[in-house]
């Protein structure tokens, strides 16, 4: 996927944005609410919403972070700039990731691993079983072929 690696965009590198990343996340979950602002949205009100989905107070996010992110999402094509103003939209390819992207990690990535961390996830889940046997069949393997795990 084009966001998940550093690009080049107009002679500008471009950091990835993360899937797994908690600041990608907060960033994803606030486009989904700029959506449906129809004047598009400044970098204050921004800042006002991704701060406290990462649990922090929103002076903390400094304005050079923001900037960066901003200038992330503006150059993987996820937000634009409306000509002559300081705001910005979230663009129709911008939806729909941040839409697929905050459910998958939601319904799907962290649920997934909680299962795979043994000391957290106590359960009894399909998932949870087969990467026990998995493991198990790892090691057996390693024992009979005499690696070292």
């Amino acid at each position: 996927m084009q966001v998940q690696r550093p690009q080049v965009v107009n002679g500008q590198r471009v950091p990835a944005l993360r899937f797994a990343d908690p600041r990608v996340q907060a960033l994803l979950s606030a486009l989904v609410v700029f959506r449906l602002l129809p004047h598009g949205f400044v970098a204050a009100e921004f800042r006002q919403h991704v701060a406290p989905l990462l649990g922090l107070p929103p002076a903390a996010l400094t304005p050079g972070r923001l900037t960066y992110d901003l200038r992330r999402l503006r150059l993987h094509g996820l937000i634009a700039r409306i000509p002559k103003t300081h705001r910005y939209t979230v663009t129709p390819f911008g939806l729909r990731l941040a839409l697929f992207l905050t459910r998958v990690h939601a319904r799907i990535f962290r649920p997934g691993v909680a299962l795979l961390a043994p000391e957290r996830a106590r359960d009894c889940s399909a998932l949870r079983g087969a990467f026990d046997r998995l493991e198990r069949v790892v090691d057996t393997w390693c024992t009979e072929t005499q690696l070292v795990a």
